[in-house]
């Protein structure tokens, strides 16, 4: 039987990357199970969308939408599950390559 989780490992707060991201509440070991994604199955693009296969994607409706693109992530997703990269500490911003084909847009880099 799944733990249910009381206190998430994550928080949503205002990013210095862009918008609002995910950040540590507490210390998140290298391997770590972060958090699952959750929502809708989709077949279209669209914010917040988690492509599972070139066919199909889930519209992720819990925090990890917030999830911020890095060429340096310390995270990385493993089919619905977010796991960390190494060791993450508390206030730490938890971002995730968004895969080859993501371009960031004149406002990166800015």
């Amino acid at each position: 039987m799944p733990r249910i989780q009381h206190h998430p490992p994550v928080f949503v707060a205002e990013s210095p990357i862009h918008g609002r991201g995910i950040f540590a509440r507490r210390r998140i070991r290298n391997n770590a199970l972060i958090g699952e994604f959750q929502g809708r199955p989709t077949r279209r693009d669209g914010p917040h969308v988690l492509w599972i296969s070139d066919e199909s994607g889930l519209q992720v409706e819990n925090e990890l939408r917030f999830i911020n693109h890095s060429e340096v992530p310390n995270a990385e997703a493993h089919g619905t599950q977010l796991i960390a990269l190494r060791n993450i500490q508390p206030g730490v911003e938890i971002t995730m390559h968004y895969g080859d084909d993501w371009e960031e847009g004149p406002s990166a880099d800015a």
